[in-house]
C-alpha cells in the first residue's frame, strides 16, 4: 500500500507486443508501488533502437520475447504515489526514470559499475515489461527529480544521453579533444552533446542519412560527413591535419563503421564501442591497434550518469528537440513503431505520449 498519492485510476492502457510487428492496446491494472517504489504517471517515452529490434525480430542476442511484452524504456513522468518507505520523492514531482533496477549487493553494484549487475531488471528487456503504459512502478532510487525548465521529452532522452556520457567517461574524453562519432542515430546525436559537455573542441560525425547529419549540426557537430559520398577515414585525417581523432565512438552497430572508427584514430587514440553489430565477430586491424597503442573500451548502458545528465540538459547546452521528428499518442504505438522501422530517411526520434500530448 502507498501512503500518499494523487488521484490514480484502477486500470490503465498498455501497448502490448504479441508478435513481431503486432502491438495491441490493452487494459491492465495500475500497479501498486511496493514500500520502496514510486508509481510514475508516464508522460513521454522515446522509441529506442532496441525497441525496434524486438519489434522487427523478437529478440536481441540472448534476450528473446517468449510472451507478450510492453516495450519502451526511455521515459519520464510525474510521481503519482509513493510507497511507505519513500522519503526522497512525493506525489507531483516531475521525474526522469532510469530504467535498469539493479540488486545493489553484487560486486559490480558495490564497486559502482552497477550496469554490469547480473540481476538487473531493465524495462522492456524480456521478461520485464517496459514503459509504453500509462503508469509504471519502479524503485525510488532509480527515479530522479527534474527542474521545471526541463521538458518531459528531454528528460526521457536523458536515457540515450547517459550512454554518451558513459562513453565519454570510459574513454577519458578531455577538453580540447577531437572526437569522431560514427553513426548519428539517437545515441550518436546525444553523444554529440556529451562530447560538448566534456569539452571536445572538434566533433566530427559520419552517417548515411542527410536528416541525421542536419540534426547533428544543430546539436553542435563541427563537421559532418556523408559516408555515401566520401571516405570517412580520409576526410577525418584531412580535418585533423593527417593526425587522426583523439577519441572515436562507434554508435551505429555497423562493422564497417567500427573499422572506420578504429582507422580514424591518432597514435595513442581511444575507441569506445557503443553500437552492437548483428554478428559476434568483426575483423579488426590488430597490428594497427598494437603499433599505435589504441585503447578500446566496451560500453554497456551506463552507471551513475542520471543526475549529471539532468544537470547538463537543464543547462540548455543543446536543444534535444532538434532530434525529435515524430510524436504519437499511446493508442497509435503500432503506427509509431512501423513508421520508425520503415521511414529511417525521414524519422530520427519518435516520442510516445501515454497520457496524451
Amino acid at each position: 500500500m502507498s501512503t500518499s498519492q494523487l488521484t490514480v485510476p484502477q486500470t490503465m492502457k498498455a501497448a502490448v507486443m504479441h508478435d513481431i510487428y503486432d502491438i495491441r492496446i490493452e487494459e491492465r491494472p495500475v500497479p501498486e508501488p511496493a514500500d520502496d517504489e514510486v508509481l510514475v504517471r508516464v508522460m513521454a517515452v522515446g522509441i529506442c533502437g532496441s525497441d525496434l529490434h524486438y519489434f522487427e525480430h523478437g529478440r536481441i542476442g540472448p534476450y528473446v520475447v517468449k510472451q507478450p511484452i510492453v516495450l519502451g524504456h526511455e521515459c519520464s513522468g510525474i510521481v503519482a504515489a509513493c510507497g511507505r518507505g519513500v522519503k526522497t520523492l512525493k506525489p507531483g514531482d516531475r521525474v526522469a526514470v532510469e530504467p535498469g533496477v539493479t540488486c545493489g549487493t553484487c560486486d559490480a553494484c558495490k564497486t559502482g559499475r552497477y550496469n554490469l549487475c547480473p540481476d538487473v531488471r531493465f524495462l522492456a528487456t524480456p521478461p520485464y515489461d517496459g514503459a509504453f503504459v500509462q503508469y509504471i512502478a519502479i524503485r525510488h532510487d532509480f527515479v530522479f527529480p527534474i527542474p521545471d525548465e526541463l521538458s518531459f521529452e528531454e528528460a526521457a532522452l536523458n536515457e540515450p544521453f547517459s550512454v554518451g556520457i558513459h562513453a565519454a567517461k570510459r574513454s577519458g574524453l578531455r577538453p580540447g579533444s577531437t572526437l569522431a562519432i560514427m553513426g548519428v542515430g539517437p545515441v550518436g546525436l546525444t553523444a554529440i552533446v556529451a562530447g560538448r559537455a566534456f569539452g571536445a573542441r572538434d566533433i566530427i560525425v559520419t552517417d548515411l542519412e542527410p536528416i541525421r547529419l542536419e540534426a547533428a549540426r544543430k546539436l553542435g557537430a563541427t563537421h559532418t560527413i556523408n559516408a555515401r559520398e566520401e571516405d570517412p577515414v580520409v576526410r577525418i585525417k584531412e580535418l585533423t591535419g593527417g593526425r587522426g581523432a583523439d577519441v572515436a565512438f562507434e554508435t551505429a552497430g555497423n562493422p564497417k563503421a567500427l573499422q572506420n572508427a578504429l582507422a580514424s584514430l591518432r597514435r595513442g587514440g581511444k575507441l569506445s564501442i557503443v553500437g552492437l553489430p548483428p554478428q559476434d565477430e568483426i575483423g579488426l586491424n590488430i597490428p594497427f591497434i598494437a603499433d599505435n597503442e589504441i585503447d578500446i573500451y566496451g560500453v554497456f548502458r551506463y552507471a551513475n550518469t542520471y543526475p549529471q545528465g539532468i544537470s547538463i540538459l537543464s543547462s540548455k547546452l543543446a536543444d534535444l528537440n532538434a532530434m525529435i521528428t515524430d510524436r504519437f499518442e499511446l493508442r497509435d504505438t503500432q503506427q509509431a513503431m512501423v513508421n520508425a522501422s520503415t521511414n529511417k530517411s525521414a524519422s530520427v526520434k519518435t516520442i510516445i505520449y501515454p497520457n496524451g500530448f
